[in-house]
């Protein structure tokens, strides 16, 4: 349903994206994770941002990543050798009617913040999203969250609705804010 007939290396290959600032964009890979995995841990211990309470390793994320690879894209920012941020699109919700929607996310290394790689990595992201046959993407945003809503809304997300008080975290309720994306026209036909 989701996925297409090349090769792995073929298809990472020609989903690679260079910027004139020297970040490159490009499917995630095995030996990501371990800096996914601290990108994700600065969000889940000191904000609101990320509703974990528990430090993730490189090896939850990569064995996530990897039980959803078929469907489900991750793609990646590196500068230099490191890697600066990812994007990533997982289950939406598990009943079969929702399979053509998913629910993406993205998190940036907080030095490399506001130089434009999140919409890169979300452009990417996306744009597989379409090629892979998915009618829609929603994305949870903890509210205030002012530079998350312009990423979202500057790439055609909508905003559908808050859900109050969702989350309790560092002390505070915080409420979620969900955008869409629609990827496909409403005269799409699955399959």
């Amino acid at each position: 349903m989701h996925s297409g007939g090349e090769s792995a290396s073929a298809a990472a290959a020609s989903m690679t994206h260079r910027s004139s600032d020297g970040a490159v964009i490009r499917p995630s890979i095995e030996t990501d994770f371990d800096a996914i995995a601290a990108i994700t841990n600065h969000y889940i211990l000191h904000t609101a941002v990320h509703f974990g309470y528990d430090a993730v390793t490189g090896d939850e994320l990569r064995a996530s990543w990897r039980e959803g690879l078929a469907a489900y894209p991750w793609f990646s920012a590196v500068v230099g050798d490191r890697v600066v941020g990812y994007a990533k699109a997982g289950v939406w919700r598990t009943r079969p009617a929702y399979r053509w929607t998913c629910e993406v996310g993205l998190y940036l290394a907080h030095e490399v913040q506001g130089r434009g790689l999140g919409t890169r990595l979300y452009g990417a992201l996306i744009e597989e999203l379409r090629v892979r046959g998915f009618h829609s993407a929603v994305g949870g945003i903890t509210i205030p969250n002012e530079a998350s809503v312009r990423l979202h809304e500057k790439l055609g997300f909508v905003r559908v609705g808050v859900f109050r008080e969702s989350g309790h975290k560092l002390e505070a309720w915080h409420d979620t804010g969900f955008w869409q994306l629609m990827l496909q026209g409403s005269t799409h036909r699955p399959g």
